[in-house]
């Protein structure tokens, strides 16, 4: 038998009798701890979720608060720009020839 196969049953067998020594809990006792951690869990997203939702609304709140006077910022679109005139020099952009 190969040497690496020779120490990958030694490890097994090993892990076999750690396994043997391990205080496994009862049914019982399985069915409370994950009673437990549905309970808890349940409580810390609803306790979380009522922060969230006051700081939300607090924020909003100060942020409706804050003074209007604050300059708007104003994009101009093509059709928000004034069509020439007569009077307008207009100067022709260079065309490059290919």
């Amino acid at each position: 038998m190969p040497k690496f196969l020779m120490g990958l049953s030694q490890y097994i067998k090993e892990t076999r009798g750690e396994l043997n020594h391990v205080a496994w809990p009862t049914r019982t006792q399985t069915f409370t701890y994950a009673a437990i951690v549905m309970i808890l869990s349940v409580l810390v997203s609803l306790y979380l979720g009522v922060f969230d939702y006051v700081f939300t609304n607090a924020l909003g709140e100060a942020i409706e608060r804050l003074p209007q006077s604050a300059p708007s910022i104003q994009l101009n679109t093509i059709e928000d720009m004034p069509t020439p005139t007569t009077n307008d020099t207009i100067i022709p952009l260079p065309v490059e020839e290919q």
